[in-house]
């Protein structure tokens, strides 16, 4: 292990031990404690703002667990999917104002981590109310009224746009909110009522909000199924810890690694779709299996990362974006071109009522007594499309390749919009290199031969089909994030976006996966046929291919991908993936023949 990575092995060694410290003994004789410290990856230790941004981070979890109690929040919880990132920011503010007082040096953390992300905050974007997302300006303002935090410029404006709002339903209730921190019940409570009483959510994120029903639809049918199952599984694993516990360091840390998911209390999981259901389409492979969906996740790139991070991502994007420009303009112009000129116009002529047939005004002249003629347009709109593009985010697309598939997503994005086709960003990835928790709980029952997939599965919704290109520009720029890139399992991925493509209601529908090769999840393949992953994978697509009508095409990055898809394109430099997905796209609208 090299010295970085001994530092961070450490580093992160000392904050669990903070973390149970600050929390209490993790390991309680009631069994039925299951409120998890949720576990990370250290990325880079190269600033005290680093430093600062984990440690704040690390004694945030730790106080939701010391003084949240999780029935009592969710008793609580908005019935408005709006309201639930607000009621969740305010839980956690109310439990960092307890830290704070009973812990100076978490003070300190808090504080300087806030006003640090706070000051990387930009609003060239910013020109009116509707550009201003209500959870940023709620947060904004829950820092200056609660934690006393002073803001920039910046700031200022983001709140200015809701100031008034937020004093009108929350300025009476402050000094009550205050009094109360100890009590979560009344503190709860009252939060939940104020958010229901704001009659300014169904208009401001209203596009946003019809996206989040559509994307949790399965999820929710399902949820107390799943619940009933984690429970069970909750209470096996929390005995195999107690039988292991103390064996040393490293492995106390696997153990809550284990328990981090067991229970959806995740603002992320609420607000997603419960992964990895049962395959609901008519594809079934028999053959391959999962060993445990249980600590698998479907994200929202925006909860993958916290506003200043991704803002900050997103203008690296746009850096990059720059040296593009000549080509992202041509390209763009390019297919706008051949979208439009796809629509077909004819007019209907000698009508009475309509536009003003201008070519028989020569007839008013001659015969004063003939009637005016009128014309008006047919228009044979294009076809009614939804595109996907189904990015890997694997370890090996590192650097330039994820960086142009990132761009070459945002290009199609806008100038599809533009054409009025719908398109949808998604990416797959797993949380963790060397099968992360699916893999602890494989190792603690007893280790069974073949177990199939065994990794924990993370995929991204970086754009859904119905929300605007702007209200999810900065995601795409969270592609770029070290440490976000890891293993590749292609097959569930692509029939995961199989399965949210089938639920559209547009007529014709695209699937475009850009990928660098073969799926790779070393864990998996140390347990299971070399080919267990590949199998599954040609499985996947030809059933898409012979026994859908959602058409499919892929576009290797360095691999002929051919052995997995009948329209596969190979490019050997990622300068040429632009063109070329622009290319195949256009290609597909004019033309609607299957390529060979």
């Amino acid at each position: 292990m090299s010295k970085e990575n001994n530092f961070k092995e450490k580093f992160k060694i000392a904050l669990i031990s903070t973390e149970r410290a600050i929390s209490g003994d993790y390991y309680k004789e009631n069994k039925k404690i299951k409120k998890n410290l949720n576990y990370f990856e250290i990325d880079s230790l190269n600033s005290r703002e680093e430093f600062v941004k984990y440690r704040a981070e690390s004694d945030s979890r730790a106080l939701l667990k010391k003084f949240s109690n999780d029935s009592v929040f969710k008793s609580n919880y908005p019935k408005n999917s709006a309201c639930k990132s607000l009621y969740e920011f305010s839980e956690k503010i109310r439990c960092e104002l307890l830290g704070s007082e009973m812990l100076k040096g978490t003070k300190m953390n808090f504080l300087e981590n806030y006003e640090k992300t706070l000051s990387k905050i930009k609003i060239e974007h910013i020109k009116n109310k509707e550009d201003v997302k209500i959870a940023e300006a709620f947060e904004i303002y829950l820092l200056k009224n609660f934690l006393n935090i002073k803001l920039n410029k910046e700031c200022e404006k983001i709140l200015s746009f809701w100031q008034n709002d937020f004093e009108i339903a929350f300025d009476n209730y402050i000094q009550f909110l205050k009094d109360n921190l100890q009590n979560q019940k009344k503190y709860n409570s009252k939060i939940s009522e104020i958010l229901k009483d704001m009659d300014l959510f169904d208009s401001n994120e209203e596009t946003q909000n019809n996206n989040e029903d559509q994307d949790n639809e399965n999820g929710s049918e399902n949820k107390q199924e799943n619940q009933e199952k984690k429970t069970d599984h909750d209470e096996s694993s929390q005995e195999a810890g107690e039988e292991n516990q103390g064996i040393d360091t490293e492995y106390d840390f696997t153990e809550h690694q284990l328990e981090e998911n067991l229970v959806d209390t995740d603002s992320e999981k609420e607000n997603s779709e419960n992964l990895i259901q049962k395959i609901k389409s008519d594809f079934s492979d028999l053959e391959y299996k999962v060993y445990t969906t249980e600590f698998d996740e479907v994200a929202k790139a925006e909860n993958l990362e916290n506003l200043g991070e991704i803002l900050k991502l997103r203008k690296n994007l746009d850096q990059q974006l720059v040296s593009f420009q000549d080509l992202i303009t041509k390209l763009a112009n390019k297919l706008q071109r051949q979208l439009l000129a796809s629509q077909k116009r004819a007019w209907e002529f000698d009508l009475e009522e309509g536009l003003l047939d201008t070519s028989k005004l020569t007839r008013i002249i001659i015969d004063p007594y003939s009637s005016l003629s009128f014309k008006k347009e047919k228009d044979y709109e294009f076809k009614d499309t939804v595109v996907t593009l189904l990015i890997d985010n694997s370890g090996s697309m590192r650097g330039r390749p994820i960086t142009i598939a990132a761009i070459c997503a945002d290009i199609l994005s806008r100038t599809l919009e533009r054409c009025s086709v719908k398109v949808e960003i998604l990416g797959f990835t797993t949380k963790n290199w060397k099968g992360g928790q699916s893999r602890e709980y494989w190792n603690k029952n007893s280790k069974p031969k073949s177990p199939g997939r065994l990794n924990d599965l993370r995929h991204i919704i970086y754009k859904s089909a119905d929300t605007q290109w702007r209200l999810s520009k900065n995601n795409l720029g969270l592609m770029l994030k070290e440490g976000l890139l890891k293993e590749n399992i292609d097959g569930e991925a692509i029939n995961w976006a199989f399965n949210r493509l089938k639920k559209r209601k547009e007529e014709r529908k695209i699937l475009m996966v850009i990928s660098d090769g073969a799926p790779v999840d070393d864990s998996t393949l140390s347990v299971n046929s070399g080919d267990f992953l590949e199998k599954h994978l040609k499985k996947t697509v030809k059933y898409i291919e012979n026994k859908s009508d959602i058409e499919i095409l892929a576009i290797g990055i360095g691999h002929d991908v051919s052995r997995y898809y009948s329209k596969a394109i190979k490019i050997t430099d990622v300068q040429e993936l632009g063109d070329v997905m622009i290319e195949q796209l256009s290609g597909l609208f004019i033309n609607k023949k299957k390529l060979n």
